[in-house]
């Protein structure tokens, strides 16, 4: 009876008008930014911060929830038809969604795929709804010991997980961990990191970051990016999008293999969508009975990485609901809306807020079914989308920037605090330091100094207290463990690339 009337409660939330019309502009605007490549939801969502502040925090969750999971579904259109991921979740549908296209086939691919995708984001939904208040309950047990090493944890895991260099990345948290403690200190009211501005006495914004590191320094890198790619198959009509009876029948299985991989990962920090469909799809190409038709247009290429991308989208809400920590940058995002609102993220926000919670997951549905509306139909509407020049774009994304930016205090200091994170964030690409961790460790900073510190008054202050206590004490293993692997695989990768260099030094002489 429990979930009935919390289905009830969260429908009720989700119809209202208010709330259906920014769930229709969420999916919408994601679906946009999925088609246009090199724009990617980090920006879109940044843009969108600003507006936040005006709406109601279910409004906002549910909008910028549904520029998070529309970017599934839109990114896989320049995936087939350019060949050019339109998010990196969707890097793995170029291998056989642009053969598909070339061969004629494209109207297959984007509906079969928009179908893989629905199902992948209702299992990730019904995941969401069962296992989220059992591990919400399970958590009301946390004391800050184990709010500390849990959120210890998940930026270990959002560095050393994610690719690239685990110290680069773990570097990087540690700058966001800086960041964040800029301002007046919480308990003390004495001013940190502030050089005498007192613009900085209510510490840097979220919002400027953000914007700064992945909308600015995005348009700085991409001033020389030189528009390529040829439209494969731009009139699609219903005809061309009919799949065959072995198109259906190739389909079910990775499908349904695809939203259990995407499901698992997704509830992982520092895995989540990306991870989860190279993994489908490297497990779909392995069982294949003939391994030699992928990469040449194999529908199961297509529909196990869609359909885990949008499951892995769903459930990567379940540590950032019930928990209260963000396994990526997108899902700090989201809790940062709630921050700026006095909604204090974990646990208890499940029995707090529960019209918020079940109002959200209640949004997933009818997103989902909105961007079934959205892709079909409107496919050729998004393929004339992807022939907007890059030099149009992104004047127009910059204006929106600065608006954004200076529309939330209506202070120009936070627009050169844009202009700041944006060059910030562009040196950070030539040197190949990822943003993403700095994000985390920004957002999580702050919580966690305030654990740390409750814990310490608690345990007087004893360090002991985070391995005395048997869950802190399992998670701060967990997290050692994590570090050695990460060193352990470093280590035996660059002995690898040694060898194989020394090989073909003797192979060339």
């Amino acid at each position: 009876m429990d979930i009935l009337a919390n289905v009830s409660l969260g429908l009720a939330t989700a119809l209202t008008p208010v709330n259906l019309l920014y769930c229709f502009l969420g999916v919408f605007l994601g679906t946009v930014v999925g088609v246009i490549p090199g724009i990617g939801v980090l920006t879109a969502i940044s843009l969108l911060f600003p507006l936040t502040f005006y709406l109601e925090p279910t409004t906002a969750l549910i909008m910028l929830a549904g520029v998070w999971y529309g970017t599934g579904y839109g990114g896989r259109t320049a995936s087939i038809l350019l060949n050019i991921p339109g998010s990196a979740a969707n890097a793995v549908t170029c291998l056989d969604g642009y053969p598909m296209a070339r061969q004629g086939r494209a109207g297959v691919a984007l509906f079969m795929t928009t179908m893989a995708s629905f199902f992948g984001g209702c299992v990730g939904i019904l995941v969401l709804m069962l296992f989220s208040p059992i591990i919400a309950s399970y958590a009301l047990s946390f004391g800050s010991a184990e709010y500390f090493a849990l959120m210890v944890l998940g930026l270990v895991a959002a560095s050393t997980i994610s690719e690239g260099s685990a110290i680069k990345a773990l570097g990087m948290v540690v700058l966001g961990i800086i960041f964040g403690t800029v301002g007046m200190d919480s308990q003390t009211a004495s001013a940190r990191f502030t050089f005498g501005m007192l613009d900085l006495l209510d510490g840097l914004s979220l919002i400027a970051l953000a914007m700064g590191i992945f909308g600015v320094a995005e348009i700085i890198a991409s001033v020389r990016r030189v528009d390529g790619g040829e439209v494969l198959d731009a009139k699609v009509s219903w005809a061309s999008m009919k799949p065959t009876r072995d198109d259906v029948k190739r389909s079910w299985f990775p499908v349904m293999r695809g939203s259990t991989i995407g499901t698992l990962f997704g509830t992982l920090p520092g895995t989540g969508p990306s991870v989860a469909s190279f993994m489908a799809y490297a497990i779909e190409k392995r069982i294949a009975g003939q391994p030699e038709r992928f990469g040449k247009g194999a529908i199961e290429g297509v529909m196990a990485p869609e359909s885990a991308d949008n499951a892995a989208e769903q459930t990567s809400f379940i540590p950032t609901l019930s928990l209260g920590i963000p396994g990526s940058a997108t899902m700090a995002l989201m809790l940062g809306a709630l921050m700026i609102h006095g909604i204090a993220p974990g646990p208890s926000l499940i029995n707090d807020q529960p019209a918020l919670f079940w109002g959200l997951i209640m949004s997933f549905w009818i997103g989902n079914v909105l961007l079934v509306i959205l892709n079909v139909p409107l496919i050729g509407l998004w393929v004339k989308l992807l022939t907007i020049p890059y030099h149009l774009l992104y004047p127009s994304v910059l204006v929106f920037i600065c608006i954004g930016a200076y529309s939330v205090g209506y202070s120009a200091f936070d627009v050169w605090m844009v202009v700041f994170f944006g060059l910030l964030g562009y040196v950070m690409r030539i040197f190949a330091m990822p943003a993403a961790p700095m994000l985390l460790g920004f957002v999580l900073g702050p919580l966690m100094e305030e654990h740390f510190r409750r814990a310490m008054l608690y345990s007087r202050g004893d360090f002991a207290t985070f391995v005395e206590r048997p869950i802190s004490a399992v998670i701060v293993a967990l997290t050692f463990a994590l570090l050695v692997w990460t060193v352990w695989t470093g280590i035996r990768r660059a002995r690898t690339r040694r060898n194989t260099e020394m090989d073909d030094g003797l192979t060339q002489s």
